[in-house]
């Protein structure tokens, strides 16, 4: 099967944002709708910057701390502006478990679990993300190489794998608070993010 019949994208449109001009393209993958949001300048870079932004509804819209979403999704988004780039906003809430077993996983993490050991406990796999749109995104905008804002390890092992080079990696470094210490402390430890 031709894995670009699975996608339905749409018209480039302009998104005014107090960071700067942006263009904005939505991509249709099953139910789930995710979208590129990139520089007029972007098709003009060798190694655009990147960020492959996961769906954090509470932090990324409702201002939630007890993670380093929103902080994170801004920062990228200020960095782009200046430097020209994308942020892929990969709309795979909770890392693909759902809102409804996000808000779970909360509050489990609310009884002292930490956010892979909630995510167990609910029956799922620590990261159930796939990355097929990240793909098409990629290759619909013809990238080879990028610079790939993430702390994230296992998302350069995603790009990688995707056959698009990393010519550097560079780290959203955000300020913890005593909500999101918990947090960031298992995604150091145990899922190996450079903080």
């Amino acid at each position: 099967m031709n894995i670009h019949t699975l996608f339905e994208k749409s018209a480039i449109a302009n998104l005014p944002t107090k960071y700067g001009h942006f263009k904005i393209r939505a991509y249709k993958e099953g139910h789930q709708e995710h979208l590129a949001i990139f520089t007029e300048n972007f098709e003009r870079a060798v190694a655009p910057l990147v960020r492959i932004h996961s769906e954090c509804l509470t932090g990324d819209t409702l201002g939630s701390i007890k993670c380093d979403c929103n902080n994170q999704l801004h920062e990228a988004l200020k960095l782009i502006a200046i430097e020209g780039g994308m942020v892929i906003y990969h709309r795979q809430e909770g890392r693909n478990i759902g809102l409804l077993n996000k808000i779970n996983a909360y509050a489990l993490q609310d009884q002292g679990r930490n956010t892979i050991e909630a995510n167990v406990e609910l029956g799922f796999a620590p990261d159930q993300r796939t990355y097929d749109v990240v793909r098409e995104i990629f290759n619909d905008f013809g990238l080879t190489k990028i610079k790939l804002l993430t702390n994230n390890p296992a998302k350069v092992s995603v790009v990688e794998g995707l056959d698009v080079e990393i010519v550097e990696r560079i780290p959203v470094i955000i300020d913890s608070n005593p909500y999101n210490e918990g947090y960031l402390k298992t995604k150091k430890e145990c899922m190996g993010h450079i903080l």
